[in-house]
């Protein structure tokens, strides 16, 4: 049987007694077996789900059946040696911290990556389609005259389903990356949204902030996309008849509250299957996780729902 498993097997009876004789061996005879028990102590702790500081409880616990034993003028030596066992043991925590802090920084990238072409494309839908219709506008007005009146007739219809189309373009353009979020800020981008929402929905959107100034470009896009995702949301499922929007900054937090007056749904149920999927709350937390965001979600069966957004900032 090697270390883990005898590790493993102590650990399932009583975890304190698999930590002090590990801790004990490194006292007396210390070595790097000794050390590797610690860190695969920590490894199999964490990975039954004991966090850092109820590891700290169990390695004080232990101290205060071992010290006792400890003659006074070796004290100070085993009090450093216990200390760089504790933090062996902690190195599966450090390890776990270091990859999710690198995956929180590769996801940032790929989400500023994601912006940036979405910006692309949104300036080719808005620019390039935008010229290809007006050239296509300038061809049909120089074959106006060499027609005849029905013929004209049939022309201005083309001509009113170039405009429609014109408008899509120019209306999805600004949905992709609305320039009002760069020129004017969040909740200028926000209330644009929400007219046009309004317009095709019926839904009744109200937006009050309390915000001062301009934040960073990835905090402002990050929220404009959460309230976007939730606003789909809500028009796909929600059955609301209103909206409310509200913007704050609270201990350092940016706060945003979206709030419905829907259907509602069971929280817990929507989570734990694979409805959340469809709900877009993978992608807004993917998102917040990026910023180091949090979202709260409080909805039950008829009595509508409520997101709860928390970013910090440095204002």
């Amino acid at each position: 049987m090697n270390l883990s498993q005898d590790i493993q097997k102590d650990q399932t009876s009583d975890r304190e007694s698999a930590y002090r004789r590990a801790l004990e061996d490194y006292l007396s005879k210390g070595g790097e077996h000794a050390l590797q028990a610690a860190y695969e102590i920590g490894r199999i702790a964490q990975a039954d789900g004991l966090g850092v500081l109820e590891m700290a409880a169990l390695h004080h616990a232990v101290l205060a059946q071992v010290l006792p034993r400890v003659s006074p003028e070796s004290l100070k030596q085993q009090l450093d040696r216990a200390q760089e066992f504790f933090a062996e043991s902690l190195s599966p925590y450090e390890m776990a911290y270091r990859g999710f802090r690198d995956a929180i920084s590769a996801l940032r990238r790929l989400n500023e990556t994601l912006e940036l072409e979405i910006q692309r494309i949104a300036y080719a839908v808005h620019d390039e389609a935008g010229q290809l219709l007006f050239a296509a506008r300038l061809a049909m007005s120089g074959l106006a005259h060499d027609l005849s009146p029905s013929r004209q007739e049939r022309l201005d219809e083309i001509g009113t389903i170039l405009d429609q189309a014109e408008k899509q373009l120019r209306r999805l353009s600004h949905e992709l990356r609305p320039t009002i979020l760069d020129d004017l800020g969040l909740v200028p981008a926000l209330q644009f949204l929400s007219d046009g929402i309004s317009r095709r929905t019926e839904l009744s959107i109200r937006i009050q902030s309390s915000l001062e100034g301009r934040y960073a470009p990835i905090i402002e896009t990050t929220v404009y996309r959460v309230v976007q995702e939730a606003l789909t949301n809500i028009t796909k499922h929600a059955q609301a008849k209103t909206v409310e929007i509200q913007l704050s900054n609270v201990a350092k937090n940016l706060q945003c509250l979206v709030h419905d007056d829907g259907v509602g749904f069971d929280v817990i149920s929507a989570l734990s299957s694979r409805e959340h999927k469809s709900l877009g709350l993978v992608g807004i937390r993917e998102r917040l996780n990026a910023v180091g965001g949090t979202l709260e979600i409080d909805s039950a069966v008829g009595r509508g729902t409520e997101l709860l957004v928390k970013i910090p900032v440095e204002k």
